[in-house]
């Protein structure tokens, strides 16, 4: 099936990238939150309160598949009660250190060898997901040498809609050059990676799916992907070199 595969776009969260908890590195950006907003209670108090109103977004986010930009996502949802041309200025740090205050992101240890062997075979190669921050993914391919291998970095933050959203898949797929029925899309969450890319005509939908993952949700028949793998370093068993 690879064969008529021209592009492979690829999620990051628990694709290419895991979150793991360090109590040092979150606590630190807890208290460059409340710093920055001049707020007069403790880190782990302002962030309670704060949670409480991401999970309210996170639940219209899912409802109505809509991505607010960081600025409606600060002045609507988390800090209502401040003014907008104080917050406003803010967002895109706001928002960085409230991704890093969950864990921290770290890079498979396959990831950058497979992308560059996969850029090799002459896959287009690119990146689809659901991001709160419009910089934090920019930033980390750029740090990590890898910005110069993905033709097409699409981001709920950015283009405004979120998977399982068909439209950002086929929006990816605009900007890459290349029919959705000739690209794949690798991610990790069958209920929405699966659903968007087959509804976006996409030609080939993988799954990256550890034991542990497997064990809590397993593709049902519904939404079965075309392969299950269980390493990122996987991929090449299923894309064969183009030429």
């Amino acid at each position: 099936m690879s064969h008529k595969i021209e592009a492979i776009f690829i999620d990051t969260g628990n694709t290419m990238r895991i979150v793991k908890q360090d109590q040092t590195f979150q606590y630190q950006a807890k208290e460059q939150l409340v710093k920055l907003i001049g707020v007069q209670k403790s880190p782990e108090a302002f962030c309670s309160v704060l949670n409480e109103r991401y999970e309210a977004y996170k639940k219209w986010a899912r409802e109505t598949l809509l991505q607010a930009s960081e600025v409606e996502l600060w002045t609507r949802w988390m800090l209502p009660e401040y003014p907008v041309s104080q917050i406003s200025p803010l967002v895109t740090e706001l928002t960085n250190l409230w991704v890093k205050q969950s864990g921290r992101r770290v890079m498979r240890p396959d990831v950058k060898s497979t992308i560059i062997e996969l850029h090799e075979r002459g896959y287009t190669l690119g990146i689809i997901a659901n991001s709160l921050s419009q910089t934090e993914i920019p930033q980390w391919l750029e740090a990590e040498g890898l910005a110069q291998y993905f033709k097409a970095v699409i981001l709920s933050s950015e283009f405004g809609r979120r998977k399982p959203d068909p439209y950002i898949y086929i929006e990816a797929a605009r900007v890459a050059g290349v029919e959705p029925a000739k690209c794949a899309y690798v991610g990790d969450n069958p209920s929405r990676d699966i659903v968007g890319a087959r509804q976006a005509g996409y030609g080939m939908v993988i799954i990256l799916l550890e034991r542990k993952t497997l064990a809590k949700e397993s593709p049902r028949d519904k939404i079965k992907p075309d392969g299950i793998i269980g390493q990122f370093s996987d991929l090449p068993n299923l894309f064969f070199p183009l030429n």
